[in-house]
């Protein structure tokens, strides 16, 4: 299945208690929420329709990695750009790598709006730059239109949260 990213808005209202603890925002069965499943799902089927409105539920499937790149501090001891902040991240391997507890963030109202605002003036031409050398040649045009296309839905995602003055919490796991 491999690792993923899910993100959950949530109200001003809650933010105290979403930065004590993520997992009171972040729904129990992510994937499920994603695809359309209910929690716990064994067997049967799905139309593939997001249970949870898109205004409170960013998946990122893996390409969180390639935004994460695109974001990240461009050397050693440099600052991360704002929007690396809804990326960064990794899960924590643990009996030799057969499992990993995911990583949790919570980012209030005020830091959605600073990431809103650098998110947006990340144009598309700057995630080829960003991937190149990560990915064999042939890969690269699949690659970047499939980084392209979910830095759309974040930014899509991280400016209405900031309209509204939400928050969200997000995990990689």
């Amino acid at each position: 299945m491999g690792i993923r990213y899910y993100a959950y808005a949530f109200d001003n209202e809650q933010s105290a208690k979403a930065l004590a603890d993520p997992l009171t925002v972040i729904g129990s069965d992510p994937l499920a929420d994603v695809l359309g499943l209910e929690e716990g799902f064994t067997q049967g089927f799905t139309h593939f329709r997001q249970s949870v409105p898109e205004r409170d539920l960013l998946y990122l499937d893996k390409a969180w990695s390639y935004l994460q790149r695109l974001t990240a501090p461009p050397a050693s001891g440099a600052r991360a750009r704002p929007a690396y902040r809804m990326f960064e991240g990794h899960v924590t391997y643990s009996e030799h790598g057969f499992t990993w507890r995911p990583w949790l963030r919570t980012l209030p109202p005020d830091e959605v709006a600073l990431i809103a605002r650098d998110i947006e003036t990340i144009g598309d031409h700057e995630i080829e730059a960003s991937l190149d050398g990560c990915c064999a040649s042939q890969l690269l045009e699949s690659e970047v239109a499939y980084a392209t296309q979910f830095l759309h839905r974040a930014r899509n995602f991280v400016q209405a949260v900031a309209s509204e003055g939400r928050g969200f919490a997000y995990m990689i796991g």
